[in-house]
């Protein structure tokens, strides 16, 4: 057997895994699972550093034997050992909405990794308002990157700040992430959809998480567009994933340590920044999140799964243990069993009596 040879894992299609080993960076191996992984419950997602067996290099063919400790792991898109996000908006065809920004702003800093944002379609703004778009987001607590895909303009420094990264690119459909990958990925012929004219946003073009590599080192992936991201955040945490904010708390304790910063007083993020507003409302969807969450424990801890013949799951109440439930044959034939040889038993000791 050859020795294993080390890698990462490019792209996932159904059970086969594109890896791209170490000494053979040129090439991209279509490699299996061990079925010991999948005893043990290991997984392996996009962004592993694994090990492969059975290298054929003729055939580019192996298996991955096993999966190096992650540094971080991201249920969606589903990655691992990612070091940045690259979040890619733009400022015109779609135009820049402030609250949808500010919702993906704050779902990038819950994954807690470096954030770089970057506003594409500058060409099709005025200077003025690229001014007033920067001075805005600096306050926020973000020094965007102003760049044009159409023209390759800016295309230079976000380039640097990919090197040697494994950046997750994400963003609304129709923003350009496509095209800007066809720019840094040379040859990569990644298809683009117009946006659309009557919604102005984008029809969403990629299907499936996948790592390209950077000409200049570093590997880039995208992911599918969408326009709502889940924030998926405890309400407690919430108010953490607002530079500003945390720039605030920095300075100053609140009154209580439970502060949600609404209506308690000496609060001391309460009122005093542009996103105040953002937050509230992205609070009390946190809440009522929490609430829905709750009541379903409750609910499904009184119902059990069922699968009908659809494949549709459904929940049925739990019947009570002993009170409904009806014998198994099993139990029943042998009960009877028992019954039969206790009967014999009893009938042979009054013949002897």
């Amino acid at each position: 057997m050859n020795k294993a040879e080390y890698g990462t894992v490019i792209a996932i299609q159904a059970n086969y895994y594109q890896v791209r080993l170490e000494y053979f960076s040129n090439k991209l191996f279509l490699c299996t699972r061990r079925s010991r992984l999948k005893k043990i419950g290991q997984s392996v997602m996009v962004g592993d550093r694994v090990w492969v067996e059975d290298v054929d290099h003729l055939n580019q063919q192996g298996a991955i034997s096993s999966v190096e400790p992650r540094k971080n792991e991201l249920s969606r898109p589903p990655m691992a050992n990612a070091d940045q996000i690259l979040l890619v908006f733009s400022l015109a065809d779609p135009p820049l909405e402030e609250w949808q920004l500010s919702r993906f702003l704050v779902k990038a800093e819950s994954a807690d990794l470096e954030l770089c944002l970057c506003l594409n379609k500058q060409d099709l703004v005025s200077e003025e308002e690229q001014k007033q778009w920067q001075e805005r987001l600096i306050q926020w607590g973000y020094q965007p990157l102003l760049i044009s895909v159409d023209k390759q303009q800016g295309i230079d420094p976000l380039r640097q700040q990919l090197n040697q990264k494994i950046t997750l690119m994400a963003g609304p459909s129709g923003v350009g992430k496509s095209s800007l990958i066809n720019i840094l990925v040379p040859g990569v012929a990644q298809r683009v959809n117009q946006v659309s004219g009557k919604l102005h946003r984008g029809r969403h073009t990629t299907r499936h998480v996948e790592l390209f590599e950077l000409p200049t080192g570093g590997l880039l992936a995208d992911t599918p567009g969408f326009n709502q991201p889940d924030l998926e955040i405890e309400a407690a945490q919430l108010i953490f994933h607002f530079p500003e904010a945390r720039r605030l708390l920095e300075t100053g304790i609140c009154q209580f340590n439970d502060c949600s910063h609404r209506e308690e007083p000496n609060c001391v993020v309460r009122g005093s920044w542009e996103r105040y507003e953002h937050y509230l409302k992205f609070l009390e969807e946190a809440i009522q999140q929490a609430i829905a969450q709750q009541a379903r424990g409750e609910e499904e801890s009184s119902l059990k799964s069922m699968t009908k013949e659809s494949g549709k799951q459904e929940y049925e109440p739990k019947l009570a243990k002993k009170k409904y439930r009806q014998t198994s044959r099993r139990i029943k034939h042998q009960q009877l069993h028992e019954l039969y040889h206790e009967q014999s038993a009893r009938s042979e000791d009054e013949l002897q009596e």
